[in-house]
């Protein structure tokens, strides 16, 4: 019986951890925002959790049976991008839009590309910005938090300043998520603790989160604005985007200093959109616009390669 070998360059890591593990730390790290999106906003949160995790593991599964490939929802990849989708959308969407964007995720962005490990941006932030386009109404439309049946209209910080507004709720509203907006961006708390456990588990570095975290403080330092530095930073989808979407390991570099220069290059055009764009919100663009320089970070600032040899022209 012949056995077939594999050859690769070295060097030959070996590692514990697998793609299983990996997703079911980044499924375990957003608990917390799910609680808190169900607190604030309700128990509907859980049918638009479901619809999206359904909907994606449904059209991954499909996919690959239709085209003969083996089937890996196993691997629970297609629960973690439905997951992030639905976190990304107002709490009382209706039932098509986490459908039509769990769908366009999978079969669109990641298995038109050759499945995991070769989509070019992350799905769930690609699937968002699609149903913002779609619809356009119904991604920007928030209820109040508490609201129960009566489901009260509310803006978003970010939105009551780009308004011009000044009744922007408090700090602490907004680090434990008592304000409006997408049903797990809400809570910084709930974020940082999921944030922590995949630092402390080792699934994410530190590099990205920070970097991105650091420009945001600093572009509002100067600016001349510091006193708005912890609301340009509790704001938003900011969290949700610095911890578990731009630390996305097929979109994002994998090289230390591309790593920081990545999550750099995030806050800068964050606050760029933020502060003189026409969408009162720029992570989601930020971070897809990264995507798209991936590569090129990775080539331009790979480390060195020991025991290269360099050549010398004669």
């Amino acid at each position: 019986m012949q056995q077939e070998l594999i050859l690769s360059g070295s060097p030959h890591i070996k590692s514990t951890q697998s793609t299983t593990r990996i997703m079911l730390d980044v499924i375990i790290a957003l608990i917390p925002a799910c609680i808190a999106a169900v607190y604030f906003f309700g128990t509907g949160c859980l049918m638009t959790i479901a619809l999206c995790i359904g909907s994606a593991v449904g059209c991954e599964a499909a996919v690959q049976f239709f085209t003969r490939k083996e089937v890996t929802v196993s691997d629970l990849s297609a629960v973690v991008t439905g997951l992030l989708l639905a976190l990304n959308l107002p709490a009382d969407v209706p039932w098509y839009l986490p459908v039509c964007g769990s769908a366009f995720a999978i079969i669109i962005v990641k298995q038109c590309f050759g499945g995991l490990g070769h989509n070019f941006m992350n799905p769930a932030l690609a699937a968002r910005c699609f149903l913002l386009i779609s619809w356009p109404v119904a991604m920007t439309t928030f209820i109040a938090p508490h609201a129960g049946v009566d489901a009260i209209a509310s803006a978003t910080p970010l939105g009551i300043l780009k308004e011009g507004g000044d009744a922007v709720p408090g700090l602490w509203d907004m680090f434990i998520g008592n304000i409006g907006g997408s049903m797990g961006e809400t809570s910084v708390l709930a974020l940082l603790i999921g944030g922590a456990y995949l630092m402390v588990r080792r699934v994410i570095s530190w590099r990205i989160p920070c970097a991105y975290l650091g420009t945001v403080a600093l572009v509002m330092l100067l600016s001349g604005q510091p006193g708005m530095i912890l609301f340009e930073l509790f704001a938003g989808g900011l969290m949700l985007g610095a911890f578990f979407m731009a630390t996305d390991y097929v979109s994002s570099p994998s090289s230390p200093k591309a790593q920081l220069v990545f999550g750099i290059g995030c806050g800068v055009v964050t606050m760029v959109v933020r502060l003189w764009g026409g969408y009162p919100e720029g992570v989601s663009f930020s971070i897809l616009f990264m995507n798209l320089l991936t590569p090129l970070l990775d080539k331009a600032l790979r480390p060195k390669v020991f025991g290269e040899v360099k050549k010398v022209n004669e």
